[in-house]
């Protein structure tokens, strides 16, 4: 590993002090900042967490319901819609046998039962990361059993921390082992992960775009049955006006009107299920006989290929089941489990068997299903819960594709972008204003110029089966790497679950020309950005790392008679976690002059999605006691951002410094006050942020594809988005920066 080969010739003998990890519990909790007893190695201590669960495992039944109920509100929103439009997306051309009803019935049973019930709730939901779920917790969970990581600030060292390590005694160890060489020693395997995991990323952020527009519109469209004045033009303006209204108030946050989603998501289940009842009882009673798959065989014997295309409209109606997964982190999986069980699988079992009835007797109603459906009685009512079911489940994918917008940040591979957590009193509900806008335009575009939800669901399908059949890829490595299941229940789920979604994902990229193009390019454009943003990123740390200032140095530096000591606190922020960034003596040889306490602050990003906050600063001295220099490592997980803490991050940083000179015990109490109170005294003085702004540009002689990457590509990025100060929300009255050139 180039980058803990490059620290070992340069540790200058650092020993490693801290507690010894015995793979057992800690027996005594740690103190609220962590401290160095001696010139300890910062860069392992970086790496060691103990063990924080954020989920008890003694809920009590009262609390879990109460989770169960708000998930609805959140987790189910866009899974419980898909009744809006799965008939008519299945049958675009019409139908045209009876018993193609009860084929596509029976189709929907079991794609609800084995996709969203068995693989989400009873097999992903234990792949969840110390309590969070979605794509990267998949990711980081691979990382954290295996050295595939590119990201240059995860560290051997990290695989130290007390709840990296998750692996169980097994006696089907040794296959687990030669999978991990495998993607250990290929570089392939290392970037073909990443990769995916941007490909899956991109996908979900396209379900933001995508949810809203098919929802929206398939919720508005019942007005044509009010009114034959409305024609297609006519819905989408209206569905426009909906969705501008919708990402307008975004920036005041979810939790303004949580509150109100759990009790409309749950009245729209009842009332589609009671719904339900009513068609099955009036309409045919038989359709119940679905359940049989035979129905299935008959229905593709019948149909052929246009059965196996249909199939990008039947896996509609598991829209928004990644769900499940990515938003685990704000309930439980017990939780989780109960509300699909009790509340969600019956309802929309019973809705589909009860539209499937109506059609029956009503087979030119195909196209506008959900509405005909309805007794005329209920109608209006539920045209409005259909509506405020739509925004909900719009609200909710959101929601999802911001939050990861900000883990890919967190990992370094996404542009710079202003994230702003929107709630104190939930944690993951941010808001990024940039990407608000652009999903907006999005959403307005593509709604604007298809009209209807037929095209629309042809590029909805594509984003749903990609993300379930790329989570179906890590879980396979995990049973294997991490779980150490029997080899006979892996090759189970990939010929049972991997095949259905792998003939589902065959259906809905046939209609690639349909509309499915749009995810798919949308996709391939936000990871090529991902990708460049990456690339450039690493290659900046790798050369900084291979030229960071010597300790050696950092004392005659120090030592210079022509450097001034000047007074106040200056905090000298760096991604680089070991050693002195060389932007530092750049910056001494223009500015001879040092404030008289100064801390290297780098922020670090760890595979895990929080980090306890008792835990999140790590403290060394950089020199001798007396020259008030110190280095600092902020510690955070990919769910978490530095500015979320509701105290100031510098209030923390200095409270942690103060803690950290006490216990370090080089000193005698009195001298120990002294040095605390010159800290106290410098902080009161004032406290500057020092920022790097490190321009990166191709040495001469680089090739043309890394000339177009670093100097127009990811310089493009750079001009037009944030810049550092402006998404760590540094006062501009205490911000300096400091600029240097870089070739790569």
């Amino acid at each position: 590993m180039a980058l803990q080969e490059q620290e070992d010739q340069n540790n200058d003998n650092e020993e490693f002090h801290g507690e010894e990890q015995n793979g057992k519990e800690e027996e005594h909790k740690p103190s609220a900042f962590t401290g160095l007893r001696r010139n300890d190695s910062l860069d392992v201590e970086a790496g060691n967490l103990s063990t924080t669960p954020n989920h008890s495992k003694n809920e009590d039944w009262k609390k879990m319901m109460a989770l169960a109920f708000q998930s609805l509100g959140i987790v189910y929103g866009d899974i419980g819609t898909s009744p809006l439009y799965v008939f008519s997306s299945t049958f675009t051309d019409g139908i045209k046998d009876k018993d193609d009803i009860l084929g596509v019935l029976s189709l929907i049973y079991y794609t609800i039962t084995l996709i969203p019930l068995v693989k989400y709730v009873l097999i992903v939901l234990r792949a969840n990361d110390n309590g969070d779920g979605g794509t990267f917790a998949l990711y980081s969970l691979i990382c954290r059993h295996s050295k595939v990581g590119l990201m240059p600030s995860q560290q051997a060292e990290d695989r130290d921390v007390s709840n990296f390590n998750l692996e169980l005694p097994n006696r089907r160890s040794q296959r687990a082992s030669k999978l991990k060489a495998i993607l250990e020693t290929t570089m392939f395997a290392k970037y073909f992960l990443l990769v995916a995991t941007m490909l899956g990323t991109a996908m979900v952020i396209g379900d933001g775009i995508l949810t809203p527009c098919i929802s929206v519109l398939s919720a508005v469209s019942g007005l044509k049955q009010a009114t034959s004045s409305l024609d297609d033009g006519k819905i989408a303006w209206i569905s426009v006006a909906i969705l501008i209204l919708l990402f307008m108030v975004q920036r005041f946050g979810t939790d303004k009107v949580g509150y109100t989603f759990a009790p409309i998501i749950t009245i729209w289940f009842i009332c589609i299920a009671t719904i339900g009842i009513f068609n099955f009882c009036k309409y045919d009673p038989l359709v119940f006989k679905a359940i049989n798959p035979i129905y299935i065989v008959h229905y593709f014997r019948r149909n052929g290929k246009t059965a196996w295309i249909s199939l990008g409209g039947v896996v509609l109606c598991v829209t928004g089941v990644e769900a499940l997964f990515a938003d685990v982190g704000h309930f439980s999986v017990r939780s989780i489990q109960i509300s699909m069980c009790s509340m969600v699988y019956p309802s929309l079992i019973i809705a589909y068997s009860g539209q499937a009835s109506y059609l029956r007797q009503h087979m030119d109603d195909v196209s506008n299903t959900f509405y005909k459906s309805i007794p005329e009685t209920f109608y209006w009512p539920m045209f409005v819960i259909a509506i405020l079911a739509a925004i909900i489940a719009s609200q909710a994918m959101i929601s999802g594709a911001f939050s990861i917008i900000q883990q890919s940040l967190s990992l370094g591979c996404f542009p710079r972008v202003k994230i702003i957590q929107t709630s104190t009193k939930y944690e993951g509900q941010v808001y990024v204003p940039e990407m608000n806008y652009i999903i907006m335009i999005a959403c307005v575009v593509i709604t604007l110029v298809f009209q209807n939800t037929s095209k629309i669901g042809n590029a909805y399908g594509i984003a749903v089966v990609f993300v379930m059949t790329l989570t179906s890829a890590f879980i396979v490595l995990i049973m294997i790497m991490i779980w150490k299941l029997n080899i006979v229940l892996v090759i189970l789920y990939i010929l049972v679950l991997g095949s259905i979604e792998l003939l589902y994902l065959s259906s809905v990229l046939y209609k690639f020309n349909d509309g499915g193009y749009i995810p798919v390019g949308f996709a391939v454009f936000l990871v090529a950005i991902m990708i460049i943003w990456n690339y450039v990123y690493r290659m900046k740390y790798m050369y900084e790392m291979e030229h960071k200032v010597p300790t050696e140095r950092m004392t005659e530096i120090v030592a210079d008679p022509n450097l001034r000591r000047v007074p106040g606190l200056a905090l000298f922020y760096s991604e680089l976690v070991k050693g002195i960034p060389p932007i530092f003596e750049h910056y001494i040889n223009n500015v001879p002059a040092l404030h008289s306490v100064l801390v290297f602050v780098s922020l670090k990003s760890l595979p895990i999605s929080k980090v306890p906050r008792d835990e999140r600063f790590l403290f060394r001295r950089v020199g001798p006691p007396e020259l008030l220099l110190f280095r600092c490592v902020a510690r955070y997980g990919y769910k978490e951002t530095w500015s979320n803490e509701h105290e100031t991050f510098e209030s923390l940083l200095v409270q942690g410094l103060k803690e950290f000179i006490k216990r370090e015990g080089l000193k005698g109490n009195e001298e120990i006050e002294k040095e605390v109170g010159v800290v106290e005294k410098e902080m009161e003085l004032g406290v500057v942020h020092l920022l790097g702004e490190s321009e990166v540009v191709a040495k001469n002689g680089a090739s043309f594809w890394k000339r177009m990457v670093i100097d127009y590509a990811y310089h493009y990025m750079k001009r037009n988005l944030r810049q550092q100060d402006e998404v760590f929300t540094i006062p501009r009255h205490r911000l300096l920066k400091v600029g240097m050139n870089i070739e790569l």
